[in-house]
Order: structure tokens, then C-alpha cells, then sequence
């Protein structure tokens, strides 16, 4: 399960503080720990509607307040921060946890991040690329040597602490869709995490295959996990799902729309209808959801499934019963029809 820690609202319709949701934050994944969920990820954002711009101490928190739940970031803009820290941060969180430490790498889907921390945004695509080279490369938790224009370069450098993963710490990177994107996570030798948020999931199988064509072509003959990131929410009916999930999909959209430019509304009940029907949002009942997420399993022929679950201003608790459900219910039914 993911979360982005949306400012969330309370029964009565308040919008929480930051910390009011850090805290129930951590109270979700303590739950998701306990109901057996596998993986816990929580992405980072620079803007007033979500809590979490530092997954890393959120992970960190997590870690010690759970027992067996791997820990990943969802995503960690890499762009606009340090590869040889991120390393660092994450193999801390790892020792401490026990080996439970995993990374996702992505540009991130809004662009707060540059302006504040100094980047700038005609540097895009170069920003990721080296920054991304060099984390691989600290992957091998050996000497290092690298050179570019992003930041200092290293000469034969070791990074610590070191982790006690054969092929250091377990990375993703998290792509959007697009064939260069797959490819670079290819060249790389790292998982694949395909961020899924609207339209048909089967869109999204040349992408997992050309993934898989092009890792022997780098000379990596072992295969690499592909994961699937998408938007959902569970609840003991479908109708009761769709009730309590659609005004804050609709907000949160709405939005996004609004500083992007696709509208000025907020999106209809028959858009949110379609996308659960058709598209990408994994709404309703434990089996409905269970149904939904092993076709796209086998679809993409992908090896996990991360739902986010939080959305806009859905409240603490009705997030609470989603993820008992997720992990008491979908989990297990999943595993169920995959075997079958």
C-alpha cells in the first residue's frame, strides 16, 4: 500500500494539520503491518496538500513501530536531491529495520521540488539521468568513480554504511509509461515500477515487455521484478466504496486539472464510473478489488501491486478500514486466484 500523506479532513469536514496526518500516517502503517500487508511506500511532495516531503524519517518512523512490513519510497524525486545521501539514508533505514529498506526512484510528478532546492527545470531529463547513473553505480557499495555536470564527481569513493543485500539496496525506478523510460530501467539492472493512474492497465504490457527484451541486451541476465502503481480504495461493498471514495478522487483531480490546465471542474461521476470499470482505479468490495488487481498482475505478467490509498481529503478512519480489508482480505484472495 502507498500513501502520499494527502492533508486529509475529519468527520466533520476540517482539514488536518501536517502533523495531525503524519501522525495517523504512521497509525496506517503500524495497521497495514498487522493486517500482513507486504509493503508499505510513501512518496514525497513539496506542497501544501500533502505531509510528507521527507519519506526517508517517515520510513525511519515506521521502521520502528513495525515488525516484518517492507519500506519503500513512493517515489523519491531523485532529481532534485543527492544520490550519494539518498544511498546513505535508505541503507540507514535498512540496517535498522533489519533489511527492509527498498528505493524507488523518479523525476516526480510535480515540479516544486526544483525551484526549492535549486534546480532548474531546462535541466530536466539531464538531472535524473546522472543522478540516476550514479546511484546505480553506489549500488555495488564499493569504490566509485563517476564524473558529470550535475554534481561533484567521485575517485574510487566508498559510500557507507553498507547494506547486507548481495547487490546493495533493492531499487526501483518508477516510470510513467514511456519506452525510454523502461529502457533506462533496463540499462540500469533495477526494478521497474510502472505508475498506472488512468486508462486500461494492458496499455502498459509492451511497456513491461520491452523492459524485459532490452534487460539482456545490457548484459543483465537475471530478471528484474516489474511493480504497478495505481489509485484505489476498499470497502465492504461496491457501492459503498464508490460513495466514500469519489468526492475525494474528484477534488484531488480537480486540482490537478486546474494547475495543469485540462479543466476547471472537478471530474464527473461518469469519469470516476469509467476508470473503475475500464481504467485504472481499483474501487469496491475486497473480491471485486482482488479480481481487478490479479487480471492486471497477469496482464503485465508483474510481480507486485501497490495500491495508493489515500486520496484528497478522505478521512483517517475510512483509510483504517480500507487497509484492514486490503490486508485480511484482497491480499489473500489475490494470491488465491493467481495460484488457480
Amino acid at each position: 500500500m502507498h500513501t502520499f500523506g494527502d492533508v486529509t479532513g475529519d468527520a466533520e469536514g476540517r482539514r488536518l494539520s501536517h502533523p495531525e496526518v503524519l501522525r495517523d500516517l504512521l497509525a496506517q502503517a503500524k495497521l497495514a503491518d498487522e493486517v500482513g500487508v507486504d509493503v508499505f511506500g510513501v512518496g514525497e511532495h513539496h506542497r501544501p496538500d500533502f505531509a510528507v516531503s521527507a519519506p526517508d524519517v517517515v520510513l525511519s518512523a515506521i521502521g520502528a513501530a513495525t515488525e516484518r512490513i517492507k519500506l519503500i519510497s513512493a517515489v523519491t524525486v531523485l532529481s532534485s536531491d543527492d544520490p550519494v545521501r539518498v544511498y546513505q539514508r535508505f541503507a540507514t533505514i535498512d540496517g535498522l529495520t533489519g533489511g527492509r529498506a527498498e528505493v524507488s526512484l523518479g523525476r516526480g510528478s510535480f515540479i516544486e521540488s526544483f525551484p526549492l532546492f535549486g534546480y532548474e527545470l531546462s535541466d530536466y531529463d539531464e538531472l535524473f539521468e546522472e543522478k540516476t547513473e550514479l546511484f546505480t553505480r553506489l549500488r555495488s557499495e564499493g569504490p566509485v568513480s563517476w564524473s558529470g555536470r550535475t554534481r561533484a564527481g567521485l575517485t574510487s569513493q566508498r559510500i557507507y554504511p553498507t547494506t547486507d543485500h548481495e547487490h546493495g539496496l533493492p531499487t526501483w525506478i518508477a516510470v510513467g509509461g514511456t519506452p525510454a523510460s523502461a529502457v533506462r530501467a533496463a540499462r540500469h539492472g533495477v526494478g521497474l515500477e510502472l505508475a498506472i493512474i488512468g486508462g486500461a492497465p494492458e496499455r502498459f504490457a509492451p511497456i513491461a515487455e520491452l523492459y524485459r527484451r532490452a534487460l539482456p541486451e545490457f548484459g543483465h541476465t537475471e530478471p528484474r521484478r516489474v511493480a504497478v502503481h495505481s489509485h484505489g480504495f476498499v470497502a465492504e461493498t461496491d457501492e459503498e466504496a464508490a460513495e466514500t471514495f469519489f468526492p475525494a478522487w474528484s477534488e484531488a483531480m480537480g486540482q490537478i486539472g486546474r494547475e495543469r490546465g485540462w479543466g476547471q471542474q472537478n471530474p464527473p461521476r461518469s469519469h470516476f464510473d469509467q476508470e473503475v470499470e475500464q481504467g485504472s482505479l481499483y474501487v469496491g468490495s475486497p473480491e471485486t478489488v482482488a479480481r481487478k488487481i490479479a487480471s492486471t498482475l497477469r496482464v503485465l505478467g508483474a510481480d507486485r501491486f501497490g495500491m495508493k490509498y489515500g486520496n484528497a481529503s478522505l478521512p483517517h478512519e475510512d483509510m483504517m478500514a480500507a487497509i484492514e480489508l486490503y490486508g485480511r482480505k484482497v491480499k489473500p484472495l489475490v494470491r488465491e486466484m493467481l495460484a488457480a
